[in-house]
């Protein structure tokens, strides 16, 4: 049963709801399709699982103000991926483990019962930090009570210790922590259990400062481990990381190593740090295995730390918002990443064009426009450069010469023009999903993605395509 301290908190921010439940839903910037919070604030995607024939995504969460504070969980449940129902909070901050916040997790079925992990974050009265990796479970996936604290922070660490990622092999319980060593470089922590509330120290499979890393961030935040196609995957938020051309251009990244882990000596060994998206907004994301046997990912379409209290939605008591979830497949050691097919459930109205020609010149198609769309564009031939300007707000620029696509948008912090970049050898096609204030755009059937939130024009739908040299090309457009 809950604690009357965890009761109230829920219900004032259930009020919290009420209160400004038609001022949020007013906003023309509002998602159509994406997860959302309902007032206030949203964060990392947390405890993301496919269980007992549904999926399960909780969230960071701050009901009260567009900024950061004491997080709740939020939930949110559905059938099919694309359609979603808000549930009432699973965990708010109250007890001594997690009094200033109910920080990231994960999730795990342990014999039917739904079992979080996460990270109570605590400050004592002289604004010292400690964190504790915590416990809650539920028989109906709804009603969470917490078991308290599993994990104490181990020697040779700070405070910044949290976002446990836990899952099974074999017979054993693993589970992997965020971490900031004391000597201020960021760690992956690996832990091992029978039963999930006792739980033995195993070491740094992987951090900063190591042989293959050399200085890697200060913070590794949001770890998550899985094997996918015989290797070991090691998704990690590394802070700290400095701008290196195209790359890291953002304040924090979200990225993958692949590699092996030796379960028994605690030893990951991996190649190289691989960014997952090219993008301006996306961080913290998480996985799961659901039972059609896929490695599904969301994340969180925003970046801490980052402008946020520039967000035009502010205004509107809500910032913040999921990507779309995304099946992942190693090819040739890189992560790809396609939408989930059910998301085609949402396609209506299709309007297609065939072997389109564009020579120097720019051209709007009848009914290739809006605002909540998806878009599929396949090249059959391309000479020199094509760009596709979105909403007046955004374009898609490849120079093939040069081998380089490029997502600019006008910034909602000054109006001014900033881009995104990857080298690509040709680009093939575009997938995009364009919701009212964002886009993310797969390449080359998920071999590159750019995630960014968009705040054109409400009125403006236009989509413009523009070649310098010849491109001959199919397009499809859906409303969703």
């Amino acid at each position: 049963m809950k604690s009357a301290i965890e009761q109230r908190q829920i219900q004032l921010a259930q009020m919290e709801i009420e209160k400004y439940r038609s001022i949020v839903e007013a906003d023309p910037y509002r998602l159509s399709y994406h997860l959302m919070p309902p007032v206030g604030l949203m964060n990392d995607p947390n405890g993301f699982i496919h269980w007992n024939g549904a999926y399960h995504v909780f969230y960071q969460w701050m009901p009260f103000k567009t900024g950061h504070g004491a997080k709740f969980w939020g939930h949110y449940t559905s059938c099919d991926l694309v359609h979603w129902k808000l549930e009432p909070v699973a965990l708010a901050p109250s007890e001594w483990f997690d009094k200033n916040g109910c920080y990231s997790g994960s999730a795990v079925d342990n014999h039917g019962l739904l079992t979080l992990f996460y990270t109570g974050n605590v400050k004592d009265e002289d604004g010292n930090r400690h964190t504790y990796q915590c416990m809650a479970v539920s028989e109906n996936g709804i009603d969470f009570v917490k078991k308290g604290v599993v994990v104490t922070l181990p020697d040779g660490y700070t405070a910044h210790f949290r976002d446990p990622k836990v899952w099974k092999k074999d017979d054993d319980w693993y589970m992997i922590v965020g971490a900031q060593s004391e000597s201020l470089d960021g760690k992956a922590v690996l832990f091992r259990s029978k039963n999930l509330t006792q739980w033995e120290y195993l070491g740094a499979i992987a951090g900063g400062k190591q042989k293959q890393l050399g200085e890697f961030g200060y913070m590794w935040e949001c770890p998550d481990l899985f094997e996918l196609d015989g290797q070991d995957v090691l998704i990690v938020c590394p802070q700290g990381l400095q701008a290196k051309g195209m790359h890291y251009q953002n304040v924090y990244q979200a990225g993958y190593f692949v590699g092996r882990l030796n379960y028994e000596t605690a030893e990951f060994v991996h190649g190289s740090f691989t960014e997952l998206d090219r993008g301006f907004e996306f961080y913290a994301p998480q996985t799961t295995l659901d039972a059609k046997g896929r490695r599904l990912l969301i994340a969180w379409m925003g970046v801490p730390d980052q402008d946020e209290e520039k967000h035009p939605t502010i205004q509107q008591r809500w910032i913040h918002a999921l990507t779309l979830p995304r099946e992942l497949r190693l090819i040739d050691g890189k992560l790809h990443q396609v939408p989930v097919e059910e998301l085609q459930k949402l396609r209506k109205n299709e309007i297609a064009y065939t072997n389109v020609t564009v020579a120097n010149e720019e051209i709007s198609l009848e009914g290739i426009s809006g605002n909540v769309i998806e878009l599929k564009f396949d090249i059959h031939q391309l000479e020199g450069m094509i760009e596709m300007q979105i909403r007046n707000n955004a374009r898609l620029i490849y120079h093939h010469d040069e081998r380089v696509l490029t997502l600019e948008r006008k910034s909602f912090v000054n109006g001014l023009t900033e881009k995104r970049q990857c080298r690509l050898e040709h680009l093939l096609s575009l997938h995009i999903f364009l919701d009212t204030s964002s886009i993310e755009v797969f390449v080359n059937g998920g071999e590159e993605v750019f995630t960014a939130r968009l705040f054109p024009y409400p009125s403006n739908h236009s989509i413009v395509i523009a070649a310098n040299g010849k491109c001959i090309f199919d397009i499809t457009k859906w409303n969703l």
